[in-house]
Formats: C-alpha cells, sequence, structure tokens
C-alpha cells in the first residue's frame, strides 16, 4: 500500500475545474465547499488555487 496507492487517485485538473473553483471562490464559498462541489479532496483544492494565484474565503 502506502505512498503508490495515493498516487492513483490523483486525477489532472481540467479547464471546467478550474474555471469552477475560481467562480465558486470569487463567490466567497470555503475550501471544504468548494473541494466538495469539485469532488476534489481539500488538500488538492487549496494547492491547485495556491498554484493558480486563486484566493479562497477563509470560513470561520
Amino acid at each position: 500500500m502506502g505512498k503508490d496507492q495515493f498516487e492513483r487517485h490523483k486525477q489532472p485538473w481540467n479547464g471546467e475545474e478550474a474555471g469552477k473553483l475560481k467562480l465558486l471562490a470569487t463567490k466567497g464559498h470555503g475550501l471544504k465547499q468548494i473541494a466538495k462541489a469539485l469532488n476534489r479532496s481539500e488538500e488538492s483544492t487549496k494547492a491547485f488555487a495556491k498554484q493558480n494565484n486563486i484566493a479562497i474565503a477563509k470560513k470561520r
């Protein structure tokens, strides 16, 4: 098990997902909501957003 098993689950982001992430982020949705809407892990969503300079609102 270990690392390999996790690697297989990582799917590359596509343009549609990137667009949806930007849209939800600009509407002020939090990381949890966006990740759920995109069917992605919070970690993956956060990393992709950071890579693409997309600010996600911090919900408290």
